[in-house]
């Protein structure tokens, strides 16, 4: 039997539940690592400000909103963005997100 965590069909997740998943810059920052990365992460190579336990909420999170998937390979946790089904049901909000993540970044790093 596989481990996998049950994961909704992103048509099905409301908008609403969407923002306030990608209100939380933690959230917004495993996001845009995740669509930066050349393959899947596991939950261990993201670099978070939080706790492992806290990390673990905030993966929870974009799970149950549809925004990551997530398995194992082994005993890792591997994640992975739903990009192709997230544009599909979302168009361009993404971009958005991660776009204006990757400018306070920035702006938090030259400050």
């Amino acid at each position: 039997m596989e481990r996998i965590p049950p994961h909704p069909d992103v048509r099905t997740v409301p908008l609403q539940r969407v923002l306030e998943a990608l209100v939380d810059p933690v959230r917004r920052s495993i996001v845009t690592q995740l669509c930066d990365a050349a393959a899947d992460l596991r939950c261990g190579g993201f670099d978070l400000p939080v706790s492992n336990s806290t990390a673990t909420h905030h993966f929870r999170i974009l799970r149950e909103t549809g925004l990551i998937r997530q398995y194992y390979v082994g005993t890792a946790r591997m994640n992975t963005l739903r990009r192709d089904e997230f544009d599909e049901a979302f168009p361009g909000l993404l971009d958005a997100v991660v776009s204006a993540d990757r400018r306070s970044s920035g702006a938090a790093a030259t400050a």
